[in-house]
């Protein structure tokens, strides 16, 4: 997509336009060995089957089936991956004592209209010779898929662009759901929500459940895009994923909906929300 000897358009204008950092396009990640890639992909497979496996079950699980791996390197990539099992974690662990979690504010709340609650996750995207992530905003209610961004670091940046496009698009919801991940917790992030008015809701600790839409999100884009593919890059994830997130966006029946799609379901209430 970008063409960086075109003779009137700049590098960094293209980039601009296609709404990609210079510095994401710049960047280059140090290779990882090809059959840690391999590995990482069957790590997040298991994990999305299996998010309580930790790296001790994960190796056994891979060994049984023939690959020849020790806990410590499936340790390793977890944390390379930035994910671990789904436990109920000891009162010891607390996120930054420097960013404020706010409760949870989704449990019992009756859900019934679009912009009533967002919420957002990140996951990670295999790429040729390692990975990248991507962060989407969901309507909690339509399932639509509101923005989305990728990124080949995991800092808040690239999350509070996502929000940032979902707010100048659908405009900004009543409650906004997250997990305590510490790019949410950020100042970055939580500023410009409660700036607008916006109540922070964060899931408990080790619960993925709590945000069980973002994780079926997950689970739906990577069985029917991402493990089906092989992204040579950045570029490359971004136009794909474009594509599939239209499909699942407008084309996609829902069953939750009576066949309806995300994107209909979204638009079809919002004139009540909005007047509400």
């Amino acid at each position: 997509m970008i063409e960086p000897t075109h003779p009137r358009i700049s590098t960094a204008r293209q980039c601009r336009l296609l709404g990609l950092p210079r510095s994401t396009y710049y960047h280059r990640a140090e290779p990882i060995l090809a059959d840690n890639v391999v590995l990482m992909r069957l790590i997040d497979e298991t994990y999305l089957a299996h998010p309580y496996f930790g790296s001790r079950q994960m190796a056994r699980w891979f060994r049984r089936q023939g690959y020849e791996v020790n806990r410590k390197r499936v340790q390793r990539l977890m944390r390379l991956m930035e994910i671990e099992a789904i436990y109920q974690k000891p009162s010891l662990s607390r996120s930054n004592p420097a960013h404020r979690i706010y409760p949870y504010l989704l449990r019992n709340l009756k859900v019934d209209r679009p912009n009533q609650c967002w919420a957002t996750d990140i996951t990670y995207v295999p790429i040729q010779g390692g990975y990248i992530y991507l962060c989407a905003v969901i309507d909690w209610y339509s399932r639509a898929v509101l923005a989305w961004e990728l990124s080949n670091t995991i800092d808040a940046s690239f999350c509070v662009r996502a929000v940032q496009q979902a707010i100048d698009r659908y405009g900004t919801p009543e409650i906004f759901n997250t997990d305590q991940g510490s790019q949410f917790t950020s100042a970055a992030f939580t500023q410009p929500l409660l700036a607008l008015g916006v109540q922070l809701s964060m899931d408990g600790k080790g619960r993925c459940l709590d945000n069980v839409f973002v994780e079926r999100l997950w689970r739906t884009v990577k069985y029917e895009e991402i493990y089906l593919k092989s992204y040579h890059s950045l570029v490359d994830a971004h136009t794909n994923l474009a594509a599939y997130f239209r499909f699942y966006n407008e084309r996609r029946p829902h069953s939750a909906f009576g066949d309806a799609t995300p994107g209909e379901t979204y638009r079809e209430t919002l004139p009540l929300a909005v007047n509400a």
